[in-house]
C-alpha cells in the first residue's frame, strides 16, 4: 500500500513539474500551444552578450542581431509538430532589412566564397508565407561554409524536425561563435568560425535539451562527433539559455550532454 501511495505521488509531482515548464514556456510566447509562436522564449535569453544587439520579432522567429559584427548572434524559435508539415514552397531570394541597423545587404556575401547560411531553416518555416519570407531576410543569415550549409548542418535541421515531430515541440537556438579577430567578407560581414545550435524538448518527459557546436568547415561526421552540453556553449557564448526554468529543471538538464535520450525513436 505504501509503495503505491509513492508511485502516486511520484506521478503528481512529474505533472506537477511538466505543467510548470509547459507554462513557462507558452506564458513568454504569448500564445496558446496549437497557435505559432513569435518569439519564442526570448525573454529567457538574459544576459549582457545580447545587450548590445537589436531585437527583431518576426512571425516564426526572433533574432538578437550584432550591427558591428553584422550578423545575429542569436536566433530563437519554436518549431512544433503540425509546423514541420507545412508546405509553404521554399524562398526564392535573399533581401535586407532595413529596419535594422548594420543588416547587410545580399551582395555583401561576393566574392568570399561562403553560402548565406540560415538560422532558423526555410525548412522550418513552411507553415507561412510570412515565415517563409522573412527566414530569407539577412538579419537572419550568416557567412556559412557551402559544405557545412548543404551537409552536416542540412542533416542536423532534418533530424531536429524529426525529433519536433516525436516530442510535439522543440525550443532552437541558433547562431555563430563570436570570438577576436575573425575574418571578414568585403561587405564587412564578420566570417565565423564555429557555429551552435541548442535544443529543447519542453514537452518530453522528462524535459531535456542537447546542444551542437560545428566548424565552419566540412561537417560530415556522426551527430555525436559535434554533440556538447548546453552548459558548453553557454560559456563559449555569454548566452544564458532557458534561464526562466527552475534551477532543478534547467542545471541538471543543461550540464549533461546526453545526444541517446534525442535518438532514441520513439512515437
Amino acid at each position: 500500500m505504501l509503495a503505491e501511495h509513492k508511485w502516486q505521488l511520484q506521478l503528481i509531482l512529474w505533472a506537477l513539474t511538466m505543467a510548470l515548464v509547459c507554462w513557462l514556456v507558452f506564458r513568454q510566447c504569448g500564445r496558446s500551444q496549437d497557435e505559432p509562436c513569435s518569439p519564442a522564449m526570448t525573454d529567457s535569453l538574459q544576459q549582457l552578450v545580447l545587450d548590445s544587439c537589436q531585437r527583431v520579432d518576426y512571425r516564426g522567429f526572433t533574432v538578437y542581431f550584432d550591427a558591428q559584427a553584422r550578423v545575429p548572434r542569436c536566433v530563437i524559435y519554436e518549431l512544433t509538430a503540425a509546423e514541420t508539415l507545412g508546405n509553404e514552397p521554399r524562398g526564392k531570394g535573399f533581401a535586407d532589412d532595413p529596419s535594422v541597423s548594420g543588416c547587410p545587404n545580399p551582395k555583401d556575401y561576393a566574392g568570399s566564397g561562403m553560402d548565406r547560411g540560415h538560422m532558423a531553416p526555410a525548412g522550418d518555416m513552411k507553415w507561412s508565407a510570412q515565415a517563409m519570407s522573412e527566414s530569407f531576410l539577412m538579419t537572419n543569415v550568416c557567412p556559412q561554409d557551402k559544405s557545412l550549409n548543404e551537409g552536416g548542418w542540412n542533416r542536423l535541421e532534418e533530424k531536429a524536425r524529426e525529433w519536433a515531430r516525436r516530442d510535439s515541440a522543440l525550443i532552437i537556438a541558433a547562431g555563430p561563435i563570436i570570438e577576436h579577430d575573425l575574418p571578414r567578407t568585403k561587405g564587412e560581414v564578420v566570417v565565423p568560425r564555429r557555429f551552435y545550435k541548442v535544443i529543447l524538448a519542453h514537452h518530453a518527459r522528462p524535459p531535456r535539451a542537447i546542444a551542437f557546436i560545428y566548424p565552419n568547415a566540412s561537417s560530415n561526421g556522426s551527430l555525436r562527433q559535434y554533440a556538447v552540453s548546453v552548459d558548453s556553449v553557454e560559456h563559449l557564448t555569454g548566452i544564458d539559455f532557458f534561464a526562466a526554468l527552475p534551477d532543478e529543471i534547467e542545471q541538471p538538464m543543461e550540464s549533461n550532454c546526453n545526444l541517446a535520450s534525442f535518438l532514441q525513436m520513439k512515437w
